[in-house]
């Protein structure tokens, strides 16, 4: 008999009382991605560009892959009105471009090097991606703030002898340092010298060894006995 999982006290306590909805933030930067940015040509024949790290695979017949996407951004509107967009993703070396295009800065794309092949998706970043895909939008689902925008590719370019550019755990890493091999482990320092005890048959030295005074002899019959003096016991 087949059993329907039932949602925990919390989740149900959400959804009937309006409590906080839980965050996933923390959730998603625990899963590493590649970073890309995603570009189009608007219908004012103007470039448009976000950086986007959510984007996944759908489908090998028809190639299809899906970007979410915020659904207020401009970019998100052009790709939409256009049906065209391209997909960079970028190396490990340019993590300045992607903060660039997660800024919002109105000059982006005259403060990176870009170019517009033909029947590209939209503009390429020659000098920052080491793979761009072309496509066109098949289907967009808004959900809550974000749009699932699907897409099939219809071109692949690849730059080889580029390496991903990495992001998770709310920073950026490189492919290159995150897959090095790690070298043998370095060599243990050597434990300090401890000296040999000293062998108890062996004599003392003159130097160590405190000098010892003669018992006195006994008095002579002609000489009378010396005065006994009371002095401090000396530790040998």
């Amino acid at each position: 008999m087949s059993r329907t999982s039932q949602p925990s006290p919390s989740l149900r306590a959400d959804q009937s009382d309006g409590a906080a909805e839980a965050d996933i933030r923390p959730l998603m930067s625990a899963f590493p991605s590649g970073v890309s940015v995603i570009t189009t040509i608007g219908t004012d024949s103007e470039p448009r560009g976000m950086t986007c790290s959510s984007l996944a695979s759908v489908a090998l017949s028809p190639p299809t892959i899906v970007l979410c996407l915020r659904t207020q951004s401009p970019t998100v509107r052009a790709v939409l009105e256009t049906g065209q967009v391209a997909v960079n993703l970028l190396h490990e070396n340019a993590r300045p471009v992607s903060d660039l295009f997660a800024s919002g800065a109105a000059d982006r794309f005259a403060r990176t090097e870009w170019r517009l092949p033909l029947g590209a998706g939209g503009p390429h970043l020659a000098a920052a991606a080491h793979a761009v895909a072309d496509g066109e939008v098949v289907e967009a689902v808004e959900f809550g703030d974000h749009t699932a925008v699907f897409v099939r590719v219809t071109r692949v370019s690849l730059h080889d002898g580029q390496e991903p550019l990495l992001y998770g755990k709310r920073r950026y890493a490189r492919w290159t340092d995150a897959t090095a091999v790690p070298g043998p482990p370095a060599a243990a320092p050597p434990l300090p010298a401890i000296p040999a005890p000293a062998s108890a048959s062996a004599a003392p030295s003159a130097t160590s060894t405190p000098s010892v005074t003669s018992a006195p002899s006994a008095p002579s019959a002609t000489s009378p006995a010396p005065a006994v003096k009371e002095t401090a016991r000396v530790r040998p």
